[in-house]
């Protein structure tokens, strides 16, 4: 599907495409349907959220950066359903401290939520905070947490 639309401020730093009410619903009806987002040239993944009672794509400081758009630029959008399974690969060092019941309630998590617990571990600069974001991580794993 098709449509033509402003990328809105909706904070200080964020910045959203508000989706019309026909575009939801040849997605299929649900509130938060996962999609695939082409603005321009560039295709990104990101799962259609609401604020204020609208219905918004998500539209970050890289996707902006990589679409060459602003705030209050009109953009052509192209948006599809994206059922294809994410998968978030786990690091070595996070994986090797899992047991069994650590992997499986990691496992049972959403794609969002493991990338809070995965993210940061790829994001550190150092092997002393890298070894230190796994540790935290396992120990919120153990204790049954959603985030590290």
């Amino acid at each position: 599907m098709r449509f033509r639309a402003t990328v809105e401020s909706t904070g200080r730093t964020t910045t959203g495409i508000a989706v019309p009410a026909d575009v939801m619903t040849a997605l299929g009806g649900s509130r938060r349907p996962p999609v695939r987002v082409t603005l321009g040239e560039h295709s990104y993944r990101t799962t259609v959220g609401t604020m204020g009672g609208r219905s918004l794509i998500s539209v970050s400081a890289a996707v902006r950066q990589a679409a060459a758009v602003g705030a209050g630029d009109e953009v052509d959008v192209e948006v599809v359903l994206d059922d294809t399974p994410r998968e978030l690969p786990v690091p070595d060092d996070l994986a090797a401290l899992m047991d069994a019941e650590t992997r499986t309630f990691y496992d049972g998590l959403s794609f969002s939520r493991r990338q809070r617990f995965v993210l940061p571990i790829e994001q550190a600069r150092t092997e002393e905070t890298r070894r230190r974001r796994v540790e935290k991580a396992v120990a919120a794993l153990r204790d049954r947490r959603n985030e590290p």
